[in-house]
């Protein structure tokens, strides 16, 4: 498994960066519960949370959430954000290839990319596993992955992100290196930089780390070698009538797991 574990540490100026409103999110993954199953959602589960954002959205909304991460770091800073709020939120600091609940939740979910740090199809089945155990009858789990038209064989597109907020300006330049996937493993080195200007005091952080990239037909063959999981569906963005497609309105690559009866 690899992570950007530099960049992790930093996880205050990483909050200021990505702290946003994920409610379109968390409406869309309810509505998926909903469709799929036909049943009213009552807990969610946020691998590899981070900060926390979308299992504290849930709790606000009276949900049973639980966020795991890797990071002490992110799981320290999640769970402060959750106290000043007076939330409930379980917070786990854990592999998400190897992880057990204290009890099952009718949702999972991995968003913005962090499936791509589990590296070997092994790695992947083992982490379905790990899921499926932690669903209810028929739970879902859902998957979100960049666009193929902007991470492909052919091509990784560099991101960049910046924000300035109360004298911090915080800005990540992705893709530093130009990375390509090996077409042997569908792995990439991939660099990044962080620069930071904290009240005039300035900084600069870079990281590395390898990530895989995924296709539908992976991900369905890689769940049903799991035994556990079977895919239902694929989505272009987080509204249900959006199918994966290369319209413009099709922005991420969004994929629906079930439990196995």
């Amino acid at each position: 498994m690899a992570e950007h574990n530099n960049l992790y540490q930093y996880v205050t100026y990483y909050d200021l960066l990505f702290d946003r409103d994920v409610s379109r999110e968390v409406d869309f993954i309810t509505r998926v519960y909903h469709h799929y199953t036909g049943g009213e959602l009552q807990s969610a589960l946020e691998i590899a949370c981070g900060p926390g954002y979308h299992a504290r959205a849930f709790a606000r909304r009276g949900l049973q959430a639980v966020g795991l991460d890797l990071s002490p770091a992110m799981i320290a800073l999640a769970r402060a954000k959750d106290t000043a709020e007076g939330l409930a939120v379980s917070w786990l600091q854990a592999d998400m290839r190897h992880f057990h609940l204290d009890y099952p939740v009718n949702v999972a979910f991995c968003l913005f990319d962090g499936l791509d740090a589990l590296l070997s199809d092994e790695d992947i089945i083992q982490h379905f596993r790990s899921v499926a155990d932690s669903l209810t009858p028929a739970g879902l789990y859902l998957i979100d992955l960049t666009h193929p038209r902007e991470c492909s064989f052919e091509n990784y597109f560099p991101f960049r992100y910046f924000t300035e907020k109360n004298g911090v300006s915080v800005e990540i330049n992705w893709a530093t290196n130009n990375p390509r996937y090996d077409l042997a493993t569908g792995a990439a080195h991939v660099e990044l930089e962080m620069r930071v200007n904290d009240q005039g005091d300035e900084l600069i952080i870079h990281d590395a780390a390898n990530e895989r990239l995924f296709f539908p037909s992976e991900i369905r063959l890689l769940a049903r070698l799991s035994g556990v999981l079977q895919v239902m569906g694929w989505y272009g963005d987080f509204n249900l009538s959006q199918p994966l497609d290369y319209s413009p309105a099709s922005v991420r690559m969004i994929g629906i797991l079930q439990k196995k009866e």
